[in-house]
């Protein structure tokens, strides 16, 4: 079985009886499993939740990671501020 849904299964305390029919036949050059994708695919083409404290903007955040990680573009979804 792919480990993958094992990790998802054991971490949600799902207790699931998977039946595989047959395992699926995939090659590297077009893509990778979640949990293998290399960092720098993770980073230019996922999201980061972040928790952001007090004190600096969004705005501000969002351009700190972009010139950390060598990033064109980064952006931010809004903010939750505490009142």
């Amino acid at each position: 079985m792919y480990k993958f849904l094992e990790k998802i299964d054991s971490f949600c305390g799902y207790i699931n009886n998977w039946s595989i029919i047959r395992d699926a036949q995939t090659n590297d050059k077009y893509g990778f499993y979640a949990d293998k994708r290399p960092i720098d695919i993770l980073i230019k083409n996922s999201i980061i939740n972040l928790d952001k404290p007090p004190g600096p903007t969004s705005h501000e955040v969002a351009y700190w990671i972009k010139k950390m990680l060598n990033l064109n573009k980064v952006g931010h979804g809004g903010t939750l501020e505490h009142v």
